[in-house]
């Protein structure tokens, strides 16, 4: 026959007394309660264990301050959910990246209104490219996507007669240049 369950209110009172018994039935009791926080706050594994960790540290330095013993469970999930919030907080300002794109140096012999143009060239063609039709975009994806991608292959992927292909592209490029950012740029270029 097991023992009962002490309440809450004894586990944190022997707790505060380091008594490692009663640290590990507060884990067992409420660590689950964590997890269920982090969850609830979508955190990524590795920083789910982080909060984790962090909660169960507060709790052993400031166990003494808790004025309520019996709402240790209530407690904790606050402190879960602050930690929570203070690891998506910073994941927020955190935007990891590649080495290459640190340490990426700008081509001198590019002028800035050089790159301006550009950079509007792209999103005016992105622009004109969520414009057309799924099935032209899916034709040009398919055309582009890869350098030597055969008609045979696009072919069989969309299910296009290959003597279609071509000049379904080239109505497909023709109605591109005609979208309105696009005729403009090629007019100014």
């Amino acid at each position: 026959m097991s023992s009962p369950t002490p309440p809450d209110s004894a586990l944190v009172q022997a707790a505060r007394r380091r008594d490692p018994a009663a640290w590990e039935a507060l884990v067992e009791r409420y660590d689950r309660l964590i997890r269920a926080v982090c969850r609830s706050h979508r955190l990524a594994d590795a920083d789910a264990d982080d909060v984790r960790q962090t909660t169960w540290l507060k709790a052993v330095e400031h166990m003494d301050r808790l004025h309520d013993p019996r709402r240790v469970g209530a407690w904790i999930a606050t402190v879960a959910r602050h930690e929570c919030l203070r690891v998506l907080r910073h994941g927020a300002r955190v935007r990891p990246c590649h080495d290459e794109v640190l340490h990426r140096v700008p081509d001198p012999s590019a002028a800035p209104d050089a790159r301006l143009l550009a950079s509007e060239r792209r999103a005016a063609v992105r622009s004109a490219l969520t414009s057309l039709p799924e099935d032209d975009r899916t034709l040009l994806g398919v055309l582009f996507a890869e350098a030597d991608t055969s008609y045979a292959d696009v072919g069989r992927a969309l299910r296009m007669p290959i003597g279609s292909i071509g000049p379904t592209r080239g109505r497909v490029l023709e109605r591109l240049r005609r979208r309105e950012p696009l005729a403009h740029l090629m007019a100014a270029a």
